[in-house]
């Protein structure tokens, strides 16, 4: 399965925190899945980093590192997927959840996010 993990996901994640579900946590731990991250969502918390909005428990310039050891892949964004956000309502108006709800569709993955707004486009998600 291809999961692309939402930006609060990510995090949740990497900081093995509690708020993430355990269906999430298990999804994205099994050995049949590829996880992937956004580069849009490393965009997003790097802004939120660097104007002090979010306070990750590493550094954001080891992000590299710890990508590679969960074995994530980043997921660019392409052309196509900016033509499909020009085509979704405005169900959300966050420009970087958009930009991640075009990806799924573009890539057929399925979106872990506790995030219901989302749930109102035509993705599989998984929480």
């Amino acid at each position: 399965m291809n999961l692309l993990l939402d930006t609060h996901t990510f995090i949740w994640f990497i900081e093995d925190s509690p708020e993430l579900s355990g269906k999430a946590r298990n999804a994205i731990e099994a050995q049949s899945t590829i996880n992937y991250i956004s580069v849009a969502s490393l965009w997003e918390i790097a802004i939120k980093a660097s104007l002090n909005k979010l306070q990750l428990k590493s550094p954001f310039l080891d992000i590299h590192k710890i990508i590679e050891l969960n074995s994530f892949k980043i997921l660019p964004v392409q052309l196509t997927d900016t033509i499909i956000v020009s085509t979704l309502p405005f169900h959300h108006k966050d420009p970087f959840d958009r930009i991640i709800v075009s990806q799924c569709i573009n890539w057929d993955f399925t979106l872990i996010t506790i995030d219901k707004s989302l749930e109102n486009y035509n993705i599989k998600i998984l929480w």
